[in-house]
């Protein structure tokens, strides 16, 4: 597994990591989030042993990167698809790699049959688009068949067919048992992939649980329903202390399950089309959870310029 103990960073008079402690499991893929600028590719540059810590200890197994034998056979990582030498081909990469860490060549072909490079790995590199750097990176950490793996923005550049090969890929390594931290900004594939979060904001952490814990966490449980009295329905249900908005044709109601909003229409006589339980969106949950945490915020839209002619 991997355990952040206290970890601190400090770069000149700027503190990137702050007092930092969470642990990610075998068997589970666990999201990493938070801002830009949170602390997140600082974190795992920790836990690789590219950086050092001010304080604090960040350790695999039990142990320093740096103390790691073969530590390409115990960890696999992949921080930024674009640091290959571009003159070289998918192959010739991976045959060094391999070389370096004492692996057989067979692996080689092994992970670029996984990662669906065989028809590009005889071609250098710099020909690659970015969808193909994240798969030869994501072949590249896979090498070792290590039991820990790290990536940072895996997603960015696949197509359709890339990201559901990449979301069958991690739920297949955790069940394998081998420990996954996954750093994304996508939150709905994050929603999807991930069965733990750990969120931090400037460096510090903010939350460590569950996806559902996240979710649930946010606001308690919800209702979607729709009727051919909403006015009726809206009246009762905010008599009744609860929070219900209409949107379109279709009524939210914040802290109430299905089967207790569909007491409440069975007792006022209200007629629903449709009721079901509402699903919590991982976007708004973690906007909540990191708004206070944001230090590069996007201000208003500004609005179209008008005509002459609007004017008037």
């Amino acid at each position: 597994m991997i355990e952040v103990r206290g970890l601190t960073k400090r770069y000149g008079n700027a503190l990137a990591v702050d007092d930092l402690s969470f642990a990610v499991e075998p068997g589970k893929v666990t999201g990493f989030l938070g801002p830009n600028g949170a602390g997140k590719s600082t974190t795992m540059r920790l836990v690789l042993g590219l950086d050092r810590p001010t304080s604090g200890e960040a350790l695999v197994d039990g142990q320093p990167f740096a103390s790691l034998r073969d530590p390409l056979r115990r960890v696999g990582a992949l921080l930024d698809a674009g640091l290959v030498h571009p003159g070289r081909s998918g192959r010739a990469h991976l045959q060094v790699a391999a070389r370096t860490a004492g692996l057989p060549r067979r692996r080689v072909d092994e992970v670029i049959d996984l990662a669906g490079l065989g028809g590009a790995a005889g071609r250098r590199v710099k020909g690659y688009s970015l969808g193909m750097r994240q798969r030869l990176g994501i072949a590249a950490a896979l090498l070792g068949n290590p039991s820990v793996l790290i990536f940072d923005e895996p997603i960015n550049g696949l197509d359709l067919d890339g990201v559901r090969w990449l979301r069958g890929l991690l739920r297949q390594l955790a069940d394998e048992g081998r420990t996954v931290l996954l750093s994304s900004h996508l939150l709905a594939e994050m929603q999807q992939t991930a069965d733990r979060l750990v969120v931090i904001g400037r460096g510090r952490l903010i939350a460590d649980a569950t996806t559902d814990e996240v979710l649930q966490g946010m606001g308690g449980p919800r209702a979607r329903l729709r009727t051919p009295e909403p006015d009726r329905m809206l009246a009762e249900l905010t008599r009744r202390g609860l929070t219900a908005r209409a949107h379109g044709d279709e009524i939210e109601v914040e802290g109430a399950s299905a089967e207790q909003v569909s007491v409440v229409a069975h007792e006022v006589g209200v007629p629903l089309h449709h009721l079901s339980d509402g699903t919590h969106d991982l976007e708004q949950a973690y906007l909540e959870l990191t708004e206070r945490h944001v230090d590069h915020r996007s201000g208003p839209q500004p609005s179209a310029p008008t005509t002459p002619k609007e004017e008037r």
